[in-house]
């Protein structure tokens, strides 16, 4: 068999820290530097423009002073007044525009500093219970995984989980304990919805359990439980037989909008955290390393002998030790030739699973959400 080490969160951490505190942003960099200083010469231009208008506007009538009628010095003073006024509008616009360029770096910088401070409270959370960071992922991906592209219904944008019926789904049983090991960071950060708490928590925990970084993006909204969806867009452990099980794993993604690619790279998944009978009623873990993100789920598959286990559960299979499951799902990735060979390109090469599990990850938390640019990242 294979021995396999596990490193230490903290040390991951604290390499984390030293790597981040090494490469940070000097200023003026990005052209951030540069893009101020043009700003400030707009203004100085649009400022002697004025100047120049208002200079003008005051020699013309001086020189028409002696040969104008009244009439026509009302005129003049108008237009000098009119000049003056676009000097102070000019002046004024100049101040709005960098005001409004200010404020929403500030703010965006506010925004930063409160995930950053999420972050923390997430991996402590793991630190304190390995355990949890598996459960994280999954309350993650089930929120998500509810989405319906024909209906536009479902996904994460919402975190009706909250809610029965939803929260009492078989398919959601022992999410409440991620949610509510969550529920102090919410009161913590009111301002972050529970729907990118959970999303977020999910990404932060794949990435402390030495897994990739996915790319995440905040703007979900909590609805309430009208908009919960329904029971069953969460896949099953098996469909009746080979057949009816691969053809269910395609239906359940497909809705998605997800490709058997992207299928069998957020299945990979499975690499953590174990089954529980008194949840699923499957028992066992599908790795030696349940709290490490790697593409050993993959290898296991191919490289280890899976039969069907004889008990008085549902219908699952193990290794010759007794120790290791798959369920019938599992089994369909190398049952199904159009399947099994990415399980084949993921075992081989782990770079590549990851980046191919963090993009249809991202995708997956995303479903049914309007994630537009926020307003403050325009400038």
């Amino acid at each position: 068999g294979r021995v396999h080490v596990r490193r230490s969160h903290r040390r991951r951490r604290n390499r984390r820290t030293a790597s981040s505190t090494s490469k940070r942003i000097q200023p003026g960099s990005c052209g951030r530097g540069r893009r101020g200083e043009g700003k400030a010469e707009v203004a100085m231009a649009r400022a002697r423009s004025a100047r120049a208008i208002v200079h003008a506007a005051g020699r013309a009538f001086a020189s028409q002073a002696s040969t104008r009628t009244v009439a026509m010095e009302g005129n003049a003073a108008r237009n000098a007044g009119q000049a003056s006024k676009a000097a102070v509008w000019s002046a004024l616009g100049v101040t709005a525009v960098g005001f409004a360029a200010w404020m929403p770096l500030a703010h965006a910088k506010e925004q930063e500093a409160d995930l950053e401070q999420v972050k923390k409270m997430i991996c402590q959370v793991i630190e304190d219970d390995p355990d949890m960071g598996p459960t994280l992922v999954r309350l993650a991906w089930h929120t998500s995984g509810t989405y319906d592209k024909t209906t536009g219904t479902g996904g994460s944008n919402g975190a009706t989980m909250r809610f029965t019926p939803e929260a009492d789904f078989g398919a959601n049983a022992g999410l409440h304990l991620a949610r509510n090991v969550l529920e102090p960071i919410k009161k913590a950060h009111p301002q972050l919805s529970y729907a990118d708490l959970w999303t977020y928590a999910g990404c932060v925990a794949i990435e402390e359990m030495d897994g990739p970084t996915v790319a995440w993006r905040p703007g979900r909204v909590d609805k309430g439980p009208e908009s919960c969806p329904p029971d069953g867009r969460l896949p099953d452990g098996e469909k009746g037989g080979p057949a009816g099980t691969t053809q269910h794993v395609r239906d359940i993604f497909y809705r998605m909008g997800f490709n058997d690619r992207e299928i069998v790279a957020l299945v990979g998944a499975h690499a953590l955290g174990e089954c529980h009978t008194d949840r699923s009623g499957y028992k066992g873990p599908w790795t030696r390393m349940k709290t490490t993100f790697s593409n050993e789920y993959y290898r296991e598959l191919l490289e280890n002998t899976w039969t069907l286990k004889k008990w008085n559960g549902p219908p699952q299979f193990e290794d010759p030790t007794g120790e290791l499951m798959m369920l019938p799902t599992d089994m369909a990735l190398i049952w199904d030739s159009d399947f099994r060979k990415y399980v084949e390109m993921y075992a081989k090469d782990q770079d590549l699973w990851f980046s191919d599990f963090a993009k249809a990850f991202q995708k997956l938390e995303e479903l049914g959400c309007d994630m537009e640019k926020p307003w403050w990242k325009i400038f």
